[in-house]
């Protein structure tokens, strides 16, 4: 749909009062002028001031500019037409003040229209003395019309900015869901990935040993194993989705929630500390320590069974770092660059952060994530 221009908004109720009034004035004028003050020639000049009144009145919405022209015109025959009662007078400073209070002229064009004007007004008059009063009043007019039109110019400016922040506001919040869409696809993508494909392998092992080698208890191990997996995808991208909501819990929560579900499923001591004072977190920060954790609890219990786990979110000055720290059992030792680590790395960047992974000097592995808040 086509906008409309700014300044036709001022043609609103205070408008029509405006021109209302103006063309009761035009009328009244020259029928409330004294019997035989008024000759042809003025008579002339005053009807064809009235009618290019009335076509401005007319053409003011559709033909902004056409309109203008005409309210000039009709100003200056008013202006040209001497009368001793002060009827012509009357018109002109309707028709100028109308020119002077629109808002599409520059006002050079204002002061060059309300010069001839007011020139043609003098010159027209009986006396220097009328001369004098006539382009005195003008000039108040004018004067006042120029203070209705500062006002306008303002409104449009205002009508503007409003329009331009409105337009603003809807682009960021369009921008914002898109970054929404994408964190969620992403997160999801992430998890349901890590899931089905865990949960392939476990089929795919389940059919051969049952279709290949018969071997009827491990396949129903590993069909169990895959519906575990299920359960836990599912559960997972729960997880990810309420993660990602404004209602979610604070950070220490959810990961001694996690924390918790994680010493409930697997054996051996976890412990989870806080330091600092725990404060809100922008989600894509939450997701990304949130989702850290649960990959580095994962690994710890696929590598060292049962070794003691050691969690820590510590809330700096500027920052909040989360570590996981656990004993390896015999020589083993994960590869700090596994697909897991390495998609944590590129969340936490995406986020602002950074993520460190390695051997600690007493015989374990540690995992610290850091962002920024």
């Amino acid at each position: 749909m086509r906008r409309r221009p700014a300044w036709l908004g001022y043609l609103s109720p205070g408008w029509r009062v405006e021109r209302l009034v103006g063309t009761i004035m035009m009328v009244a004028a020259p029928l409330t002028a004294r019997p035989g003050v008024l000759n042809g020639l003025t008579w002339t000049l005053l009807g064809l001031s009235l009618g290019c009144w009335l076509v401005f009145v007319a053409l003011e919405r559709r033909a902004p500019a056409i309109a203008l022209v005409v309210a000039g015109v009709s100003a200056l025959a008013a202006a040209v037409g001497p009368s001793a009662d002060g009827t012509a007078m009357i018109m002109a400073c309707v028709g100028l003040a109308a020119f002077s209070m629109s808002t599409r002229p520059s006002p050079l064009v204002i002061t060059m229209v309300t010069g001839v004007v007011v020139t043609a007004a003098a010159l027209s008059a009986p006396s220097a003395g009328d001369a004098f009063g006539n382009a005195a009043v003008m000039l108040v007019v004018v004067v006042l019309g120029l203070s209705r039109r500062q006002y306008r110019v303002q409104a449009e400016h205002a009508q503007q900015l409003l329009e331009q922040t409105r337009r603003a506001q809807a682009e960021h919040a369009r921008a914002a869901a898109l970054d929404e869409r994408t964190r969620i696809a992403r997160e999801l993508h992430d998890v349901l990935a890590h899931s089905l494909g865990a949960l392939s392998v476990q089929l795919e092992l389940a059919d051969a040993l049952l279709s290949e080698k018969g071997d009827l208890d491990d396949g129903l191990e590993r069909v169990r194993r895959a519906r575990r997996l299920a359960t836990d995808g599912l559960a997972e991208a729960r997880h990810v989705v309420a993660a990602l909501r404004d209602d979610v819990p604070p950070l220490d929560e959810a990961v001694a929630r996690l924390v918790a579900a994680h010493g409930g499923d697997h054996p051996g001591q976890i412990r989870f500390e806080v330091g600092g004072t725990p404060r809100p977190l922008p989600p894509p920060a939450a997701v990304c320590l949130l989702r850290t954790a649960r990959e580095a609890l994962t690994n710890a219990a696929r590598h060292a069974p049962g070794a003691p786990i050691t969690v820590e979110l510590d809330y700096r000055a500027g920052a909040v770092r989360l570590t996981v720290r656990n004993v390896l059992a015999g020589g083993d030792r994960p590869s700090p660059g596994g697909y897991g680590l390495a998609g944590m790395r590129e969340r936490l960047a995406l986020a602002g952060g950074s993520l460190s992974a390695g051997a600690t000097g007493e015989g374990g592995w540690q995992v610290a994530a850091e962002v920024p808040a």
